[in-house]
């Protein structure tokens, strides 16, 4: 099928419309490569006609499955690895120290903004458990949440194919923390039990979630406008408790945001504890 600017133009908007990722003409290769298969099931001629089916019927399996194949990527266990190594031996440290001056020094609470199909979760449960030889003593709560139905439906199974685990986990990983199943690998119960799955678009209101001490928001943002991006990781930071951290990717950066996020370097990586704005407006730093 044949893609005209017209066509990139109808698609590009309806994705905007329904999920806020920001596509122009340089992903014509991505909406054929995603939507094609979509717009021949459907018969339609054009991606125009596709878009339009979408908006005029209301279709909403459509919309959704429109949103399912633009925005699930393809990730891996431990992705980077150096931001996990961080996670390990510099943010959960110092928080857990942070936290026995609290009410409630053994709660966590974790945060995977656009999760996918669960590989980062469920590997920060993994460090978390390494960590914490107690752990099911602990509050530790992981909300992973993803805009695609088929990508959380994935990861709240949490069965993996032998490919998907080769990439990033380790012997070690698949001894302690994966049950064999036929030709699959399955997430263990311990880790399982750790992560609550949830779709959630992330231009929504976070009124609803709460606070968290980790948050984890990589690679997501790069498919927003700029001005969306800078938005997201306000509101992300106003539901960032006193002492946390954010992670971000690792071609991402928030020093053009001014003094609201502080970088932190440790293990070849860069993360980032936000400074709330009563912290700036009486000019005290963390």
């Amino acid at each position: 099928m044949q893609m005209t600017s017209q066509d990139i133009d109808a698609v590009c908007g309806l994705v905007l419309d329904l999920c806020g990722v920001y596509l122009d003409e340089t992903k014509a290769y991505l909406i054929e490569s995603r939507l094609g298969t979509l717009a021949k099931r459907e018969g339609c001629s054009s991606y125009v006609a596709l878009t339009q089916r979408a908006r005029v019927t209301g279709d909403l399996k459509l919309k959704q499955d429109i949103v399912d194949a633009i925005t699930t990527q393809e990730t891996l266990f431990f992705r980077d690895n150096s931001p996990f190594e961080a996670l390990r031996n510099k943010a959960l440290p110092e928080l857990f120290d942070a936290k026995e001056k609290t009410p409630f020094p053994r709660r966590i609470r974790i945060w995977s903004a656009a999760c996918s199909t669960g590989q980062e979760p469920y590997s920060i449960a993994m460090t978390l458990i390494d960590l914490i030889p107690d752990i099911e003593r602990w509050d530790i709560q992981i909300l992973a949440t993803d805009i695609s139905d088929a990508a959380i439906a994935k990861a709240s199974r949490g069965v993996y194919a032998e490919h998907e685990v080769a990439r990033g986990a380790t012997a070690s990983h698949l001894d302690r923390y994966f049950v064999r199943e036929q030709q699959n690998w399955r997430i263990s119960d311990r880790v399982r039990s750790l992560v609550a799955f949830r779709r959630y678009n992330l231009h929504d209101s976070f009124h609803s979630l709460g606070q968290f001490d980790v948050v984890f928001c990589r690679n997501v943002a790069i498919y927003f406008t700029p001005e969306a991006r800078q938005r997201l990781f306000f509101r992300i930071a106003d539901a960032m408790a006193a002492h946390s951290y954010l992670f971000v990717g690792a071609s991402e950066s928030l020093m053009n945001y001014g003094e609201r996020f502080q970088p932190q370097h440790h293990c070849r990586s860069v993360f980032y504890q936000p400074n709330s704005d009563r912290t700036m407006s009486v000019g005290v730093r963390k």
